[in-house]
């Protein structure tokens, strides 16, 4: 199985979760807000990750990536790096 998604990491619970929000309520687009807030280098290209297979990526990850719905912005979910917005743009 393999997925496409995107993210934006960031260090603090409560920024994470304000972004979902202004994503979801229209007030700024994922990839503004993974270019004006992300801290990994994927931000520049809005948080774009690629595709990738399941277990290229940590657990936490992998566990949302391949279970949950596509489409839709999901987290914060937390893994060693920080806290992280998720939205997978498609799964085969």
């Amino acid at each position: 199985m393999t997925a496409s998604a995107r993210h934006i990491l960031v260090s603090d619970k409560a920024l994470c979760s304000e972004l979902k929000e202004k994503i979801n309520s229209g007030k700024i687009t994922f990839e503004q807000a993974a270019k004006e807030n992300s801290t990994c280098p994927s931000g520049a290209q809005g948080g774009d990750l690629g595709t990738f297979g399941q277990g290229q990526m940590v657990p936490e990850f992998d566990k949302v990536v391949f279970n949950d719905e596509v489409g839709v912005v999901h987290g914060p979910v937390q893994t060693q790096f920080g806290y992280h917005l998720l939205e997978i743009t498609k799964r085969s």
